[in-house]
Parts: structure tokens; sequence; C-alpha cells
């Protein structure tokens, strides 16, 4: 089914999930959504969280978790991948002291090395752009394509932010090319067509999405990530918005390019 390959990055409702993090998974799956994308566990018991989504059918698009931990913590990362029956573990970011060329390289190393040894028992590393990766040159080319090489021993793969992508400048289709089969989930989230280019719905800003969702259907996309950093109104009715926009946009597009929604 069509909403299968939607899922929201719970990052976005931060506040409701401490407050209430098994309410907000029930709220999710009323509105539709496939899955979601976990950003920590605000405290709650991951084998609570993973007994609502059982109850409710949602799926994991994948657990982003801070480069610290990936290296220091593996084996309670990769238990708790385990146990949501997720593949992808996600490093959301690279820590400030590290956003210069020496970090970025040991960054690449490091993830590597943990990708390679977790190759084998099923399990995907890949890192997730804001715009700040651009501002770093290495070796000719800008951070983030450093780090994103499309190179047979680069383990690390790729989820590209949409609305980081274009605030720098970039078409995302363009910048996405080099990442055919290595970039199994993608971050959807649209950009106001105002001067101050804020986070919005989908649907609602400047941002062309079918050409991405074509690009992600012929290259190997296996979920669309709904993430909005920072929402104008309630979180909740955003990420609403942003699921009946997207799921009635790829409903519209040809049908052999999703078969039955």
């Amino acid at each position: 089914m069509l909403k299968d390959k939607i899922a929201v990055q719970l990052y976005t409702l931060r506040e409701e999930c401490h407050a209430d993090f098994p309410g907000v998974l029930r709220k999710i799956s009323q509105i539709g959504y496939g899955g979601v994308q976990f950003a920590g566990f605000q405290g709650y018991d991951p084998q609570e969280l993973k007994a609502v989504l059982d109850e409710v059918g949602l799926k994991t698009a994948g657990m982003h978790v801070g480069f610290h931990d990936i290296v220091a913590n593996t084996g309670k990362v990769v238990s708790d991948a385990r146990l949501f029956d997720t593949r992808d573990i996600i490093c959301p970011s690279i820590p400030a002291e590290l956003r210069n060329e020496g970090g970025y390289k040991q960054l690449k190393k490091d993830l590597n090395g943990i990708a390679k040894h977790l190759k084998g028992e099923g399990f995907r590393i890949s890192y997730h752009n804001h715009a700040f990766e651009f501002e770093t040159v290495i070796e000719g080319q800008n951070a983030l394509s450093y780090l994103l090489e499309a190179a047979v021993d680069n383990e690390i793969l790729a989820e590209l932010d949409v609305y980081w992508l274009q605030k720098c400048g970039l078409e995302p289709v363009t910048f996405f090319k080099p990442y055919s089969d290595r970039m199994p989930i993608v971050h959807m989230k649209d950009m106001t067509a105002d001067g101050e280019q804020a986070f919005a719905e989908i649907g609602t800003g400047s941002i062309e999405f079918e050409p991405i969702i074509r690009w992600g259907e012929e290259n190997g996309v296996e979920w669309y990530v709904v993430e909005q950093d920072v929402c104008r109104t309630a979180p909740m009715d955003c990420v609403q918005t942003s699921f009946t926009n997207l799921y009635n946009l790829m409903s519209n597009l040809q049908p052999n390019l999703f078969g039955e929604a």
C-alpha cells in the first residue's frame, strides 16, 4: 500500500512524544502514516514503544542516533534497531567540534568501520545532512559529497534532506544522482516561498516534490520520511497536512509508478 512508504521523523513531535509517546504513535497511525523514524525515546522504555507500534501496525523507518552513541554504544544501538525491526541506523549530524576537515575524515572512517562490521548482520549506516556540510571542502569537494562518496569501499549511505539541499541553492534531484540505490530513505520537508525560507508542511511551499518521488521510485528509495524541524502551528496538525498532501501527490502520479495505492 502507498502509505507504507510514508513515515514521520518523530523529532517533529518531540515535545508531544515527551508528554505521551504512546499516544503520539497511536495518533500517527490514525492519520495514516505507515511508519515512524525515531530520534531517541524521550525516557520511555523501548519495549513499551515497540508494543504500541505492533498494536497499531506502524513500521520503523530507521533510527537517528548521535555519532558518539553509534561509536561508543554500538551494541545498544544495534539491540534497539533489532527490537524495532529496522535495518537503518542514521547519523543525524556531525558534532560541532568535528565540523572541520579532520573531523569529517574521522567520522567517515569511524562510520565505515562500524558499517562494514554490521553489514553481515543486515544493518545499514546512513548520514543525514544539513547545510553546514557545504561550508567545508575536503579533497576538492564539499564535506557531504566526501562523506557520501559513491565508491565501492564507502559503506556510508545517504539520507538526503531536500529542504537543506534547496536551502543551499541546489536542485535536489540533481544532487541525488550519484546515490542511486545508495539512499534507502529520503527526508521530505518543504520551504516557504517567501524570503524567510522557513520550514513548511509538504505541498504548501516552494519545493517540487513530484520529481523527487519519481527519482526515488526509480532509484531504490524505500521510505519517504516527513520532517519539520520547527512548526508555526500545532506540530500534529503540520504532520497531518504533510501526510495528506504527500499521499495525494503520490496517488496522482502514474499508476505504474506505485501500482495500487
